[in-house]
């Protein structure tokens, strides 16, 4: 295992880490670099024999300081591959560094596929698993529902597996658990043969898209839509399976560079500049989008549906909302952002999973929508966020764990039903705090 340590003439860290966003940074004294489960207990070790706490550090993709390690960090970037797979079951046992983009090209290559997915696969499986990442998909759970079984490193060395039927309340917990359980090791996951998705991208109008909301929905594999909150325009993702054995027809490299990334990335990311720059480009620029957007119909083996690249950066809030609660809240939020003092230039994200029975999960026990308010890097957000969250709040929205939200124990406590069980298990499991940090503090509270 290698291990760097800050240096103490310098103060300079041996490895300063700062996520995706920019919004959180990290400058510990210590980072252990595992290669194995033996030297992920010792890295533990090593933190407990200090008295300091100790957390995992993944790609950087939660926008909150959920990840950030002050005093020791994990990084666990050379833990990854699969280590088993069981062809009867198709349950698949991956190394919890692995990114999700390494996972589903080794799955690929075993004819294997996740069954649901986000847009985003630069996570680490661990770090996607434990702030509740998630795809679209009303029949469908997020990430955490596809899991069988874990391994974890506890604060005092051991390592312990959980499923359904062993250690079933650490396995309910853990599935999704911030990091303050323990560190993960390895991820047994339920996959599906391998699938081609049939994908329909098209503009429309808000008013249409809550018209045939019910609809497309259910009748949808994968639905989701983008909305423009300037003006009324959206764009749908229709995602359909096809049978078995249907050969993919995807987009022609050329046409997929074309309106990927030239279209989404660079242009789109040379006009949020512009809008950064003089904000009063932001609303005719949303109708010249508008105006640009085009269908697009093809299809493709699973995952290169569901992931998109995200070169353009930004700031993003999430919260779950019941289902039923949809209209209402896109009422409101419209009404919100014409009033702002700082246009938006980020179009609002819409997506659907079924209701679950993961205890931190944001769909527990209830039919989903989510609803995701995003801004480009550097401008104005904290007013939009701010509205936003009060409009979800007020329906008994959830925040995603991974995303800004300024909720503490106290709130949120009273939105999820098992969170004194979680609580409790953590007592168990971690009554030092071994792997806490600020960010836990605020949003678990202390043990």
């Amino acid at each position: 295992m290698r291990i760097a340590r800050r240096s103490e003439s310098s103060g300079m860290s041996a490895s300063t880490w700062t996520n995706w966003a920019g919004t959180a940074s990290a400058a510990p004294d210590v980072v252990h670099r595992p290669l194995t489960a033996e030297e992920i207990s010792a890295a533990v070790a090593a933190a407990a024999s200090e008295g300091t706490r100790i957390r995992t550090r993944g790609s950087g993709h939660s926008f909150t300081p959920i990840a950030v390690a002050d005093e020791h960090a994990i990084d666990l970037s050379g833990y990854t591959g699969i280590t088993h797979v069981d062809p009867e079951t198709n349950e698949v046992t991956v190394r919890a560094g692995t990114t999700l983009r390494a996972l589903n090209a080794a799955l690929d290559a075993h004819g294997l596929a996740l069954i649901n997915m986000g847009d985003i696969d630069k996570q680490t499986v661990a770090g996607a698993l434990s702030t509740g990442t998630h795809g679209t998909g009303a029949a469908l759970g997020g990430l955490a529902t596809q899991v069988s079984a874990l391994e974890l490193v506890l604060a005092d060395g051991s390592v312990v597996h959980c499923s359904a039927s062993e250690s079933p309340d650490l396995f309910a917990a853990a599935r999704v658990g911030l990091g303050a359980l323990g560190v993960i090791s390895t991820v047994t996951l339920r996959c599906v043969p391998s699938f081609a998705l049939a994908a329909r991208e098209a503009p429309g109008t808000l008013a249409d898209v809550m018209d045939r909301l019910d609809h497309d929905v259910d009748a949808t594999d994968h639905f989701e839509f983008y909305w423009f909150p300037h003006g009324e325009t959206v764009l749908t993702k229709h995602n359909t399976r096809l049978p078995a054995g249907t050969e993919p027809k995807p987009l022609s490299r050329l046409r997929s560079w074309v309106e990927y990334e030239l279209i989404e990335n660079r242009l789109f990311g040379a006009v949020c500049r512009a809008e950064r720059a003089v904000p009063a480009l932001v609303r005719p620029a949303q109708r010249l989008i508008a105006a640009t957007l085009s269908e697009r119909d093809y299809s493709d083996t699973s995952h290169r549906v569901f992931v998109t690249n995200r070169a353009v950066r930004f700031v993003e809030s999430e919260y779950a909302i019941p289902r039923e609660s949809l209209p209402e809240v896109l009422a409101e939020l419209r009404q919100v952002v014409a009033r702002l003092a700082d246009p938006v230039a980020f179009p609002v994200e819409v997506r659907f999973a079924a209701a679950d029975d993961v205890w931190l999960s944001t769909a527990y026990g209830r039919d989903t929508a989510y609803v995701a308010v995003h801004q480009y890097v550097g401008m104005p957000y904290r007013e939009y966020f701010a509205a936003f969250e009060s409009i979800a709040g007020a329906v008994g929205g959830r925040p995603h764990w991974g995303k800004l939200h300024t909720l503490d124990a106290v709130a949120l406590r009273e939105r999820y039903p098992r969170f004194d069980d979680f609580l409790r298990v953590r007592s168990d499991v971690d009554p030092e705090d071994r792997f806490g940090n600020a960010h836990t503090d605020r949003v678990l509270g202390s043990v």
